[in-house]
């Protein structure tokens, strides 16, 4: 049975050490789920994807054209972040599959979705860290010239976070110990963070 820290942001995190920054890797992947106004649940990886803000903490991912993500975040106003770790990697990659709007992805990577506690779509079971978002601005990208793009930036503050205890010790998160993996610059590339990546660096004062 997985022991969940839970913690709602503007209350504060209750551990020793703000984990938001830990938690999201460099080049980090955001696996999003969302579901439709009609109920279907719909769950994509984003390699355009980052957190921006501490308090409130604020995420967002970047869909290239009208997506499905797009179409049921305009539609309910959420949706949740969840790690992709090397563990689940296959089944991340088929959720990354062209299918239509009434595909349920959960169902088609053999997936297990778990209930959120502050948001309608579903947690990706497996997954040791989830955000559920509120979502607070859905972005048209413009070019310099000033047209519009077929790129849309979704932001999202996040109104609850899930950590698998397992992850922590003495209330710092573990960045490595879930084997995050990230997204490379090749069509196919990845790479997954180990605690051999490790090196340590302090700000100059």
């Amino acid at each position: 049975m997985t022991e969940w820290h839970f913690y709602e942001p503007e209350a504060g995190h209750g551990l020793r050490h703000d984990p938001l920054n830990a938690i999201v890797a460099p080049r980090p992947i955001g696996w999003i789920s969302t579901v439709s106004a009609a109920g279907v649940r719909n769950l994509a990886p984003y390699s355009f994807f980052n957190l921006f803000s501490y308090r409130p903490p604020v995420v967002g991912f970047c869909s290239a054209g009208e997506k499905d993500s797009l179409a049921n975040v305009r539609a309910t106003g959420e949706f949740v972040w969840n790690l992709a770790t090397l563990a689940q990697a296959e089944a991340m990659n088929a959720t990354s599959a062209a299918a239509g709007a009434d595909v349920d992805e959960f169902a088609l990577a053999g997936l297990e979705p778990l209930p959120s506690r502050r948001v309608a779509p579903a947690r990706v079971a497996g997954s040791p860290v989830q955000f559920e978002c509120v979502v607070t601005q859905i972005v048209q990208l413009s070019a310099r010239d000033g047209g519009a793009m077929p790129y849309w930036l979704v932001l999202g503050e996040a109104v609850g976070v899930h950590i698998d205890r397992a992850m922590l010790d003495d209330g710092v998160y573990v960045t490595a110990r879930a084997v995050p993996i990230t997204r490379g610059g090749g069509p196919a590339d990845y790479f997954a963070i180990r605690e051999e990546a490790l090196f340590r660096m302090h700000r100059p004062r």
